[in-house]
């Protein structure tokens, strides 16, 4: 592929510029520790702009000859408030070895830990073993990328705006898409980390799957070799349900998706036209030139929050405090940020509506997405039913909506024609909804074991997707699971203490809701059931988190030191909340009611037992000298 445009290619890799979006300082995750990916640097060359120009040119050429192109459908899981970031999974090698990618629409270039990284991260599956990999090459040195020391292969090097780098060489296999991909298999360029640092060094996920403008970019690389039309589409999940679906390729766009212009000229990142912002249908008092600055409004999968230029930040922050004042403003749930949260609003997402007002983007064209309430808050972490704010003002003058924007939204980037489209949808029945032929779901099941298929997802809608709510529409009050260990040695005992820690951080919970339930030994080997409760402060355990849970056991995604041996899932299981009655939710307070009543009874009846006998004794005893009355001698009888 490189070979067939030696001047694009090398284009791309010389370095003339970097242009920041963002500032390290504006952008960071909800999650205390752990930052969001954010849009990289961008490398350009002098002859950029050209070269963009004729990939116009022959991207549009190509797609009038496209007929019906296969596309492949992917899911996306974890939840981008939770963990930062969406992944999906791709299939690299023969035999495939698969990795979680973080979907990012500002990224050039899709990368996994080599098996000879230097210093790569403990992430979520293991590295990819070139030696495996019957249909790996090395991208060997010439003129058309840049090459190592040794000039034998070809390597990339990307740094990121908050400060992680990854750097390694370019290799060819085969990918695969998973089996609801009409897509068959496609070889493709990828980067073989040898050095990660920062956050890409601490995620879980273990690479990052580029879906921006580039020639090393997973989409341009398919549109390349003709087999997919010059589109692809994410859709995020909504709050407390996370997951959600990607299609590489196009789809027939609902009739009231709306668009708008997306400008490749104007930066290497997908850019829309927005004019105005409206707050309860009320326009914020800003030029519309405001979204203009910088990169212009700036789309990135890989951001969690959205960030706006500081004067429509400041009035668009006023606007939402004038129409929420029936609410009480409380502290953000991190002391080192001053976030502005609401207490009052309630648990159900569906009702937030009512409190939290609509926000309107209106595009160049004139049509307007409308945000509802859970496009720009996040659950308050500490503080049932209060929420923050999800905007934040960003140091540069770029407008950069990140996926909180578009959560149960469709968004189709379709580059073909140079526009984006928004539809707002439930993503978890975006097939269904979009009347396309749907992959047979598993049938229904809360529990698995390995007599069942202990290696397959947990329930699926019929998109593929995990459901809004488990099976049963139940609350979650537990999930159980028991695993196996064998020990290498003998004599040695696990520390279950220690153990529930490393559980707690595979499964991304924290450790006092991890709960060791009963165990049994015979020699080495270890028969143990854990737990996973609730928080103290939550009466069950979310949908994101359960789903997230449920996804990690069942794929094998957990990792513990060699001390601990090999390590098995037996089965698992999720309970319902018990739904207590009123006398059981309220026993305590009836009997300190009763109590308090009792105590204060017996203190009043005491008081006045003291108070009367007072009253008794000064009647009884008259003082010297008192007058009494006379009274008749009796007759003594004889």
């Amino acid at each position: 592929m490189a070979s067939s445009s030696p001047s694009l290619f090398v284009g791309f890799f010389i370095i003339i510029g970097i242009n920041l979006i963002v500032t390290v300082g504006s952008l960071r995750n909800f999650k205390f520790d752990q930052q969001p990916l954010i849009i990289p640097l961008h490398l350009s060359s002098p002859n950029s702009t050209v070269h963009r120009h004729a990939d116009d040119r022959r991207r549009h050429l190509l797609q009038a000859q496209l007929s019906r192109k296969p596309n492949a459908r992917m899911r996306l899981y974890d939840d981008l408030l939770s963990n930062g970031y969406y992944t999906t999974r791709l299939n690299i090698g023969t035999p495939p070895q698969q990795f979680a990618l973080i979907v990012d629409t500002g990224s050039t270039v899709t990368y996994v830990p080599c098996s000879t990284c230097q210093h790569c991260g403990r992430h979520q599956d293991p590295r990819f073993q070139t030696e495996m990999s019957n249909t790996y090459q090395a991208l060997k040195c010439n003129p058309d990328c840049n090459c190592d020391n040794d000039r034998k292969e070809c390597i990339y090097e990307r740094r990121y705006a908050e400060m992680s780098t990854s750097s390694g060489v370019l290799g060819v296999d085969v990918i695969s898409f998973g089996n609801e991909s009409e897509l068959v298999p496609q070889r493709a360029v990828f980067g073989c980390e040898n050095l990660e640092t920062g956050d890409l060094y601490t995620q879980r996920a273990d690479g990052i799957m580029g879906l921006g403008r580039g020639r090393l970019s997973i989409v341009d690389q398919l549109v390349e070799k003709g087999v997919i039309s010059d589109s692809f589409s994410l859709c995020y999940g909504g709050m407390d349900v996370g997951g959600g679906a990607m299609v590489l390729g196009g789809i027939t766009p609902p009739p009231d998706m709306v668009f708008s212009h997306s400008d490749p000229f104007r930066s290497p990142y997908y850019n829309i036209e927005l004019k105005e912002l409206r707050v309860a249908g009320k326009p914020l008092k800003v030029s519309p030139r405001i979204f203009d600055g910088g990169h212009g409004t700036v789309l990135d999968s890989g951001t969690t929050y959205a960030y706006l230029p500081g004067h429509a930040f400041a009035a668009f922050k006023d606007a939402l405090i004038k129409e929420t004042h029936v609410l009480k403003r409380i502290r953000g749930p991190d002391p080192n940020y001053d976030d502005i949260c609401f207490s009052g609003a309630g648990r159900d997402v569906s009702e937030l509506s009512k409190t939290f007002p609509q926000v309107d983007m209106v595009f160049g064209n004139g049509q307007k997405l409308t945000l509802s309430p859970e496009n720009y808050l996040f659950r308050h972490m500490k503080v049932s039913g209060a929420y923050c704010l999800g905007i934040f003002q960003n140091s540069d003058s770029t407008t950069l909506l990140g996926g909180i924007v578009v959560r149960n939204t469709l968004v189709t980037y379709d580059r073909g024609n140079d526009k984006v489209g928004f539809w707002k949808t439930n993503c978890s029945e975006l097939w269904r909804r979009l009347q396309l032929p749907s992959v047979p779901a598993p049938p229904p099941s809360i529990s698995s074991s390995n007599d069942s298929s202990i290696g397959m997802p947990p329930r699926l809608a019929p998109d593929g997707l995990p459901l809004n709510v488990l099976p049963g529409a139940f609350q979650i009050g537990v999930i159980t699971f028991d695993m196996s260990f064998s020990l290498n040695n003998s004599h040695m005992k696990p520390n279950f203490t220690e153990l529930s820690e490393f559980i707690a951080h595979e499964l991304q919970v924290d450790d006092i809701e991890v709960h060791l339930l009963n165990f049994s030994s015979k020699g080495h080997d270890y028969l143990v059931r854990w737990g996973i409760f609730p928080d103290e402060s939550d009466n069950y355990i979310s949908n994101t988190t359960a789903l997230n849970i449920i996804l990690r056991l069942r794929e094998h995604h957990m990792q513990f030191p060699e001390r601990f041996g090999s390590h098995q899932l037996v089965k698992w299981n999720i309970e319902p909340q018990i739904k207590q009655t009123w006398w059981q939710r309220n026993l305590v307070a009836v009997v300190v009611g009763i109590v308090v009543t009792l105590l204060l009874g017996l203190s009043i009846l005491g008081l006045w037992s003291v108070w009367k006998r007072r009253q008794e004794a000064s009647k009884t005893y008259q003082p010297v000298g008192a007058v009494v009355p006379e009274q008749e001698l009796q007759p003594l009888q004889s």
